[in-house]
């Protein structure tokens, strides 16, 4: 709440600049796929052409690529080995089509590979998924119950495993970007300026990543020093 004992409560500004980061990364991205969603590739090949050409130079057959709804909803599941392209990618012959579908490879790559940060990324994803959903409700329990600060510990401690999640994904995702680039460049996919226009579309796609990670940390340091007042007082 932005008032803390009918008071102003000035830890609110950290919601409101994590915010802000979060909402000038989406819009750089979106931009950015925007602008280059307009050039075509030299090659003519479709995100989920050029995602099979770069699946197969890395010795990867079993991964299926599928088209989903929406746009900018590509993801690679690990579970069952799918490769899904939101309908902006799966037709679209652009630079920055093939660069968003190459990236998702690179994460096809890194689970062929055994990529150690995604490996840890996945054990964290059921903390990660309890802590989203459990971690306000204890906490707002906790200052219902008197402040009982078992709880409120607890909330903090499982809102802090999806600020950890969040962190261990940087590296993973800004190393599927460089398989992804890697690939585009040695398979002849991309030529000169269309990789680096793709270059700019996987680190404006990066940023939306650092921007989650930045704006989960300081919602973490707003409930220490909301909570941790509160113990002083």
């Amino acid at each position: 709440m932005p008032y803390y004992y009918g008071f102003f409560d000035p830890t609110y500004l950290l919601v409101v600049i994590g915010a802000l980061i979060c909402l000038a990364a989406s819009m750089t991205v979106k931009s950015t796929f925007r602008k280059y969603s307009d050039k075509r590739s030299a090659s003519g090949l479709t995100g989920a052409q050029a995602a099979e050409r770069v699946l197969h130079s890395a010795g990867i057959y079993d991964v299926q690529i599928r088209k989903v709804a929406g746009e900018l909803t590509d993801h690679y599941d690990p579970r069952n080995k799918t490769l899904n392209l939101s309908e902006s990618v799966f037709d679209s012959t652009s630079v920055a089509a093939i660069g968003v579908a190459a990236h998702e490879c690179g994460h096809a790559i890194q689970d062929d590979k055994a990529y150690v940060p995604l490996k840890i990324r996945g054990s964290l994803v059921p903390v990660a998924n309890i802590g989203s959903s459990l971690s306000v409700p204890l906490i707002i329990l906790g200052v219902l119950l008197s402040w009982n600060q078992t709880l409120i510990t607890i909330g903090i401690v499982l809102f802090s495993a999806v600020v950890l999640f969040q962190l261990v994904t940087l590296p993973v995702e800004f190393n599927a970007s460089g398989r992804a680039l890697t690939v585009l460049g040695n398979t002849g996919i991309l030529y000169g300026d269309e990789l680096s226009a793709a270059k700019k579309v996987l680190s404006a796609a990066a940023l939306t990543y650092v921007a989650g990670a930045a704006s989960s940390i300081l919602q973490l340091l707003r409930l220490v020093l909301l909570f941790g007042r509160r113990n002083d007082d």
